[in-house]
């Protein structure tokens, strides 16, 4: 099963991202995208090389964002695609079977061109306005995850749904509530004195309900 809580790297130097990945990785994270976007590739390959030894310590699993040849070069676990980057289906055909590729949506259309391609989970989003990312799509707010979770148990369409963009402590409950299977945060993690704190309250908000 995947994890249910995400953690989406910030920095704009290697030694940034880097104390910022090992600090949420220490406090709990199991599952980390890269994200280290403008950047030449030799700079992303050195971080990558220094990330990937780092989840193996943690056993945690290693999603590099957009970039599909670093994905295969490093043999990270699996890589998380935009919807203006690389299509799902040519990144299957790249990578392979056995890794785990995930695509951004803002739709239930663009859930179910993902899921036609061979995705294997979804980051739907975003939940509300957040400076993480430049080009943003509309938001979705509450009643937005939850027309769309409606729609895919309708369709009979069964894939994790991650929900991303702006989320809270608080916003956890009722997100849930829609449906998602869990989701994706970035600054409130990065910018926590209380890391392991907060993921461990994020972490009984979201596994709240799965009964052991």
């Amino acid at each position: 099963m995947y994890s249910k809580l995400q953690y989406i790297s910030q920095g704009e130097t290697i030694e940034k991202q880097l104390y910022n990945i090992h600090q949420a990785l220490d406090a709990g994270c199991n599952w980390l995208q890269m994200r280290f976007k403008n950047q030449t590739q030799k700079d992303a390959f050195t971080l990558a090389e220094a990330v990937k030894p780092l989840c193996e310590k943690y056993t945690a699993n290693f999603i590099v964002n957009d970039d599909l040849h670093l994905t295969k070069e490093i043999d990270a676990d699996g890589i998380h695609l935009g919807l203006t980057d690389t299509k799902i289906d040519e990144a299957r055909t790249f990578l392979g079977p056995s890794k785990v590729i995930g695509g951004t949506a803002n739709t239930f259309e663009d859930i179910e061109n993902h899921v036609k391609n061979g995705c294997d989970y979804i980051g739907l989003g975003p939940f509300r306005f957040t400076n993480t990312k430049e080009k943003l799509s509309p938001i979705l707010g509450l009643s937005g995850y939850f027309d769309i979770l409606q729609k895919l148990k309708k369709n009979k369409i069964e894939i994790p749904v991650y929900a991303i963009g702006g989320i809270t402590l608080r916003d956890v409950n009722p997100l849930m509530e829609t449906g998602i299977h869990g989701i994706a945060v970035s600054g409130i993690i990065t910018e926590s004195d209380e890391k392991e704190k907060l993921i461990q309250q994020l972490n009984e908000k979201l596994y709240a309900n799965i009964i052991v």
